[in-house]
């Protein structure tokens, strides 16, 4: 039994609030069962050194949590710099986005991500890659309005979903007292029915191909369903 009381391919409640912000080109506020993360995205004509006069666009991320995002208060990364995890989690969100995107159709400009987590209970960075791509899908959605971006840069969703062996048994969507005690932990990336990134490690327990198989079926049904809450939330 899940502490939750959930079905082992059961996931978390879903909700998408878009436009919860009124200055960034996209924003949505995710949640996902109590992992709630806000997401924007800012549209800047202008792009990274390394790519100027490539007529390639580019899409980047940054992440961090809230003071009081978890049980106990947090120091802001602001007065400390930025920890190993939190870098580590940024650029998971940018390769992640970039994956999905038509560099050359989304022309010369960067769109930057920004993923703040309100309040945590495991799968944050999954919940932000998700809420990230609405933010971005709307963004783009601006940008076409306005003749900017002629041919849509954007085609399948991106989002993003934990998996793991929780009690022997392979899970769907972890929350935290699931993570916290998971003898395997995955978290996958998915974009239609193609991976872009696995990230697994055994956390205390190795783990056999068949238990793999199972989590990949379970992570593309969590991924089907995040799909269609965030095409819902963008249409």
């Amino acid at each position: 039994m899940r502490p939750s009381g959930r079905q082992i391919n059961e996931m978390r409640p879903i909700s998408i609030e878009v436009g919860v912000t009124r200055h960034a080109e996209g924003s949505c506020l995710i949640k996902c069962g109590d992992t709630h993360v806000l997401c924007t995205a800012t549209v800047d004509e202008r792009v990274p050194p390394f790519i100027k006069n490539s007529g390639l666009g580019w899409v980047t991320a940054e992440y961090g949590m809230l003071p009081r995002a978890t049980h106990t208060r947090m120091r802001r990364e602001a007065k400390n710099g930025q920890s190993g995890r939190t870098q580590e989690i940024q650029r998971l969100i940018g390769r992640s986005l970039r994956a999905g995107v038509d560099r050359v159709a989304l022309g010369e400009r960067q769109i930057t991500i920004d993923c703040d987590v309100i309040q945590a209970d495991g799968g944050t960075r999954c919940a932000s890659i998700t809420g990230g791509w609405v933010a971005l899908r709307l963004a783009v959605n601006a940008l076409m309005k306005a003749g900017d971006v002629i041919s849509d840069p954007l085609s399948d969703p991106v989002s993003a979903i934990s998996c793991g062996i929780y009690a022997g048994q392979p899970v769907l969507d972890l929350d935290y007292p699931e993570d916290s005690e998971a003898g395997v932990d995955g978290n996958f990336v998915m974009t239609g029915n193609r991976l872009i990134e696995v990230q697994m490690s055994a956390e205390g327990a190795t783990f056999s191909r068949e238990q793999m198989n199972a989590l990949l079926d379970l992570a593309e049904k969590g991924s089907a369903e995040l799909a269609a809450a965030q095409i819902a939330a963008t249409s």
